[in-house]
C-alpha cells in the first residue's frame, strides 16, 4: 500500500525526521561502551546546548561492552539505522564510539577497526562519515577527575574511582548530573587531557590518556 495508507504516527515521525536534517549543525552518532555513566554524561550535555536528539543520538552497544564490540555496533547502527531507536540508515556525518582500556583484549582491534571505517563509508547525503575512537586509559572516570587534579602517572581503575570520590562524593556509575557538577572546571580539565596527550596517546594503552575533551568541545560548540 502507498505512503498514506501508513499510522499517522508513524508519518508523524518520518516528518519529525526529515525536518531535523534542515537544522544548521551535523547529525552525530555516539555509541559508547558503558550503559549508564557515559550516555548519562553525553545526553546531560545533548540537554543542556538543546541539540536536537534525532541529530545527536547518543547510545549504548548493544553487541557487548568489550571496545571491539562498541566498534561493531556503531557500524551498524549507521549501515542499517533502527526503526525501534528511530535511527535511519546512514543518517550521520560524524560517528564517535567511545570506550576504555582497562584489562579489553580488543582494545587496540578496536581502535584499529574505527580508524579503517573513518572516511571509508558514506551517509545519505553521499558524504564521507567520520568515524573517530574517544578512548580513555584506563576509564571514563578518568576524564572526571582530571577536573580537579593534574595525573601523569599510570592508575588503576580502582584507583581513580577512590581518588574521584574525593571531589564526587559517593560517585555512582548509575548516577546523573556529573556534567552540571563538573562543567565549570571543563577548561582546566580541557587542559591537563591536552598535556597528556602531548606525553603519550590511546594506542600506548598504559599511561593515562583521554580524548573526552575532544568529544566534550566538539559538542558544547556545536551549535556555534
Amino acid at each position: 500500500m502507498g505512503k498514506d495508507n501508513q499510522p499517522k504516527a508513524r508519518q508523524t515521525k518520518q516528518l519529525a525526521r526529515k525536518s531535523s536534517r534542515r537544522e544548521g549543525y551535523e547529525r552525530i552518532l555516539i555509541v559508547s561502551e558503558g550503559s549508564k555513566t557515559e550516555p548519562l554524561y553525553l545526553n546531560e550535555i545533548r540537554s543542556k546546548f538543546r541539540l536536537s536528539t534525532t541529530n545527536v543520538q547518543v547510545q549504548h552497544s548493544q553487541y557487548g561492552t568489550s571496545p571491539l564490540q562498541v566498534v561493531e555496533y556503531a557500524e551498524h547502527l549507521l549501515k542499517n539505522g533502527d526503526e525501534n531507536k528511530y535511527i535511519e540508515s546512514h543518517a550521520f556525518e560524524q560517528v564517535f564510539v567511545v570506550f576504555d582500556r582497562d584489562d579489553h583484549i580488543t582494545y587496540h582491534q578496536a581502535l584499529s577497526k574505527a580508524a579503517a571505517l573513518n572516511g571509508k563509508l558514506r551517509n545519505d547525503l553521499k558524504q564521507p562519515v567520520s568515524f573517530q575512537a574517544i578512548a580513555s586509559v584506563p576509564c571514563f572516570e578518568l576524564w572526571l577527575l582530571l577536573h580537579f587534579e593534574d595525573i601523569l602517572a599510570p592508575l588503576h581503575r580502582d584507583i581513580v574511582y577512590q581518588r574521584l570520590r574525593q571531589y564526587l562524593l559517593d560517585y555512582d556509575k548509575g548516577r546523573a548530573g556529573y556534567y552540571q557538577q563538573t562543567c565549570n572546571y571543563s577548561h582546566a580539565a580541557t587542559q591537563r587531557a591536552e598535556q597528556l596527550a602531548q606525553l603519550t596517546n590511546a594506542h600506548n594503552g598504559v599511561e593515562p590518556y583521554t580524548d573526552m575533551h575532544r568529544l566534550v568541545t566538539f559538542l558544547t560548540t556545536l551549535k556555534t
